[in-house]
């Protein structure tokens, strides 16, 4: 059996970020990823950053968005790592006289707390995006709204790792997990293939980072891990010339989301769907350097993996009613991801209590990509120094895990 000092289970951009910044400093990391480095989630979202700013007071959300996007940034203007970076700025676009309302509700509660968040009419906004429909009326504008390639984010983190001395297990499937009475963690994977090869580890430190996947790990363990996997789905034109030049959203769902979050006790809040009905429409997406439009809408739980051809239609149109030239294109191909939703949207990042040197980082929702990055480096730190950040409290394990 090999011994490690720390084993991370899960190679999204979370894990990959945890396990980057304990190498720098100095600790034995060993990540195991079931599939390929950004194979999941974080490789299959939109790449948008939907950060705000600082703010004059910074709170978990807030810290996890900005010091990500100072991560990524960095990835690629310091260290030259070309993972697609550009601070677009983003718009979340109003198309009704109740949208308009909220909106400039948002905006003053924004600019109280410092975000330089900014409401643009008709005019203005059209003047950023000039394929708009006229039936915009306006649209929230953040300077510091992003984007990047999700996979090459992912995978120059990964990258980083490995060069500091970390060892990524790609391919290797937990079918075993232990906690041993010595509070050292015995894990038994397997590597698919021909002939299939099994490997046991025992580490003194065991990080769970595996997104959704960390409700059935955490059961193996004895632990209720109340984190739901949630179907998130997109679709994208052909390659195009530039046309869409900001990080798009549609108010919309925000609004309806405000007056009705849809939950219960066994269902996260701001879903598009109450069992098979839908309860509003939800839109996001972006123009890649490849000159892709990608976007993506749905939120479902208790639905098969593969995307739904009735949603990803709807999806559609709702952004061809806000950018008109889309009814030309055709979609060309389509895919969805399980996101890691909890009932809240709190995620869960620190120590699990009642086992010893017991880590998890999930529950980021549809936000992984945007805050995975520092969620990594907080939680690195924790495991480090053994003292967690003030901000961490509000995703303490203890408050939710049981």
């Amino acid at each position: 059996m090999r011994e490690v000092e720390i084993l991370i289970i899960g190679g999204g951009i979370a894990g990959v970020a945890t396990a980057y910044y304990l190498t720098q400093t100095g600790h034995e990391v060993v990540l195991i990823e079931r599939h390929e480095i950004a194979g999941e989630a974080s490789g299959l979202n939109a790449g948008t950053i939907w950060a705000n700013g600082w703010g004059h007071t910074p709170d978990l959300e807030t810290t996890l968005g900005m010091g990500s996007l100072e991560i990524i940034q960095n990835l690629q203007l310091d260290l030259g790592l070309p993972v697609e970076f550009r601070r677009s700025g983003s718009l979340k676009l109003i198309r009704t006289e109740a949208e308009l309302i909220y909106g400039q509700q948002k905006v003053r509660e924004l600019s109280a707390a410092g975000y330089p968040v900014e409401l643009l009419d008709a005019r203005a906004v059209r003047s950023l995006e000039p394929d708009l429909a006229s039936s915009v009326l306006g649209a929230l504008y953040s300077p510091f709204g992003s984007n990047a390639n999700p996979v090459l984010t992912t995978r120059a983190l990964a990258n980083l790792a490995r060069r500091h001395g970390a060892e990524l297990l790609l391919h290797h499937e937990v079918t075993e997990l232990q906690c041993l009475e010595n509070g050292a963690y015995r894990v038994m994977s397997v590597l698919p293939g021909d002939d299939e090869q099994l490997g046991h580890i025992q580490a003194r430190t065991l990080v769970l980072a595996a997104g959704a996947w960390c409700r059935k790990l955490g059961a193996r363990l004895g632990l209720e891990i109340p984190v739901y996997a949630v179907r998130g789905q997109m679709w994208s034109t052909e390659a195009l010339p530039p046309r869409i030049f900001h990080c798009i959203g549609a108010l919309e769902s925000e609004l309806a989301w405000h007056n009705d979050p849809y939950s219960d006790e066994q269902t996260p809040r701001e879903l598009t769907h109450r069992g098979g009905q839908r309860l509003t429409r939800h839109l996001y997406g972006r123009q890649t350097y490849s000159g892709e439009i990608i976007i993506g809408g749905d939120r479902q739980i208790n639905v098969e993996r593969l995307p739904d051809t009735a949603g990803i239609a709807l999806n559609h149109q709702h952004a061809s009613e806000l950018f008109p030239f889309l009814h030309q294109y055709p979609i060309n191909r389509t895919w969805s991801s399980w996101m890691p939703f909890t009932r809240e949207h709190r995620p869960i990042i620190g120590r699990i209590p009642r086992f010893e040197q017991l880590y998890i980082l999930t529950g980021l929702g549809s936000s992984g990509f945007e805050q995975g990055p520092m969620a990594g480096k907080l939680l690195a730190e924790y495991i480090h120094s053994g003292v967690p950040a003030p901000l961490l409290a509000e995703a303490d394990p203890v408050l939710q895990v049981k």
